[in-house]
């Protein structure tokens, strides 16, 4: 008689069955579909709604070996509760279970997440193990416990005052040899306090984290929707230990003091990968620490997100099908161009189009997309990476930046063998990026020949939906966008009041504004001719262009933004 097989050797398909979650009928069919598309039979099950995400998790972790739970029927001790930060619970989606011989038990519902596991345990600086649940006993179970519990710097800032953390003094008092360093660096009040901040930031959306040393204090700062927030500042003796901390975390050399320093973390918070681009600078007082938080979760990738006008949506997308040309982008860094061109490459992401990519840094992975990192250390640049590029047989290529005459060159090249080149430049708005690649040396008949379009974009704050309330604005204001009274009579203005949604800044995202400059016969002449820049903006509005400022008008008349907003990210010749 055959001995059975225990649930963890079991096709995934049989377990359900066993566990009876599964109609035998229906794997039957989904084995089918498996063998004609391919796939994994797990995914291919719950797209035929034959099993819920709860019970195939469940059935993902029997097969790994993983213990079940009932979270009812455990009594879980306050001590270990205390162990993981609510954020941290939230985030996860993890219950803590036991703490035993410097091991962590939690509970999860997300047993496809198992990088949840390594993040625990390098957050946590100790070994954590799973076990299955159900996301609603998960949920019911963080209410229980977790009910009264909420993260807050200030509560950890006077639990640190009656700690023991004298010995981490400043770097001033004495130096410091490695060894000391990651002591500092692991050591539990400094991993709790560099958590907490680091989920508060994520939960807030913030897109930077700033460390910053002083000769008194070290500031903490979080840039959300472009604006920089002040946080609870940390003790200034613990500046070198959370400097320490975050250089291990990001694998940096931690006895580097006198060099500025580069690296990243990765992250995967509540089954979203989160990237953290560390960037170190020597200062005065201490090292400078700024975090770039790149998280999916919050930038869309879709055209019909990124440009909230219909019109624009339908100008860009007839650009960017065009079969060959250039199209640039411009704007001041940190205002979307990256995010816009990765909306364009999600558009022609197909399977019968080749992609290709050069980037400094990549910052987004994009399946179906060949991205490349380009490196100058090595000589591997924007123009290197292009020369390849055309060697790779392309339809779409992405250049990063467009940084000096080699590049153009060799984009123009591309453009002028068939294939569609989009790229980024810094100019303020889109003539002006004639005059730049001019000054460049590039031949005002070769821009003619292959420009296609400038898209100039600015990023302004979004008022908030929750607190948004119509306004009169003051003359002055309206002064400020050289509109007077009878202009906009019959139009309505608005502003954020502020709420707890909106963190009572009365912004609550923020969206892009465009001047689209789409080249004709008539431009190409003026750009062959070397018209001034001034001459090309006049004609281009006679011909439709909206301007910046004319976009940003747009926005506010829609009530989508405010004037102050607006003002501050146009010019008035916009």
């Amino acid at each position: 008689m055959a001995m059975q097989k225990p649930d963890s050797q079991l096709p995934i398909g049989e377990l359900l069955i066993k566990m009876g979650k599964l109609d035998p009928t229906l794997l039957e069919e989904a084995l089918k579909r498996q063998k004609v598309q391919g796939g994994a039979l797990g995914e291919i099950l719950m797209k035929m709604e034959a099993v819920s995400q709860e019970d195939l998790s469940m059935a993902l972790g029997i097969q790994q070996g993983m213990e079940t739970i009932d979270l009812n029927a455990v009594e879980i001790p306050p001590d270990v509760i205390d162990r993981v930060p609510v954020s941290m619970a939230n985030l996860y989606r993890i219950v803590p279970l036991t703490f035993k011989e410097g091991t962590l038990t939690v509970a999860m519902a997300d047993i496809q997440n198992l990088s949840a596991l390594d993040d625990l345990r390098f957050m946590l600086n100790c070994e954590v193990a799973g076990k299955i649940s159900n996301e609603r006993a998960i949920a019911a179970a963080i209410e229980k416990h977790y009910k009264n519990k909420v993260d807050s710097i200030e509560d950890l800032m006077s639990e640190l005052d009656g700690a023991d953390t004298e010995t981490l003094e400043s770097e001033e008092d004495r130096g410091y040899n490695e060894k000391d360093l990651e002591q500092m660096a692991e050591s539990a009040p400094v991993i709790k306090l560099l958590n907490l901040y680091l989920m508060q930031a994520i939960k807030a959306q913030a897109s930077d984290i700033h460390f910053e040393p002083f000769e008194d204090d070290f500031k903490v700062r979080y840039r959300i929707d472009g604006a920089l927030y002040e946080m609870m500042p940390p003790p200034r003796h613990l500046a070198l230990a959370l400097t320490s901390r975050i250089k291990v975390m990001a694998n940096m050399d931690i006895a580097e003091h006198r060099l500025p320093q580069d690296d990243r973390i990765e992250l995967s918070i509540g089954g979203n990968p989160v990237d953290l681009r560390v960037s170190t600078l020597p200062t005065k007082f201490g090292e400078s620490v700024v975090i770039r938080v790149l998280d999916r979760r919050v930038v869309q990738l879709d055209i019909n997100q990124i440009i909230y006008r219909e019109e624009d949506q339908n100008l860009i997308r007839q650009l960017i099908n065009k079969p060959n040309g250039i199209v640039l982008v411009t704007g001041p860094t940190g205002h979307g161009k990256t995010t816009t061109l990765y909306g364009c490459l999600n558009e022609l992401n197909q399977i019968d189009t080749k992609i290709l990519t050069a980037e400094d840094p990549v910052e987004y992975d994009i399946e179906g997309i060949v991205q490349v990192q380009v490196n100058p250390d090595i000589k591997l640049t924007f123009a290197s990476c292009l020369r390849s590029f055309l060697r790779q047989d392309p339809d779409v290529i992405l250049v990063g930046e467009i940084r000096d005459l080699e590049t153009a060159q060799i984009a123009i090249q591309a453009s002028l063998t068939g294939h569609m080149v989009f790229s980024t430049l810094h100019t303020n708005d889109a003539p002006l990026t004639i005059t730049r690649l001019i000054d460049m040396g590039v031949e005002p008949f070769l821009i003619s020949a292959t420009l296609e379009a400038v898209v100039a974009q600015r990023l302004v704050r979004r008022i908030c939906l929750e607190c948004r309330e119509a306004y009169e604005p003051p003359e002055e204001a309206l002064m400020e966008l050289a509109l007077m009274p009878q202009e906009v009579q019959g139009k309505k203005f608005y502003t954020g009041r502020g709420c707890e949604t909106c963190n009572n800044t009365g912004y609550k995202g923020r969206l892009a504004i465009f001047e689209i400059m789409s080249l004709d016969d008539t431009l190409r002449g003026l750009i062959t001719a070397q018209a001034p820049a001034s001459k090309i903006r006049d004609i281009a509005r006679e011909r439709g262009m909206r301007t910046l400022r004319d976009g940003g008008l747009v926005a506010i008349y829609d009530g989508a933004t405010t004037i102050e907003e607006v003002v501050k990210a146009t010019n008035l010749n916009d």
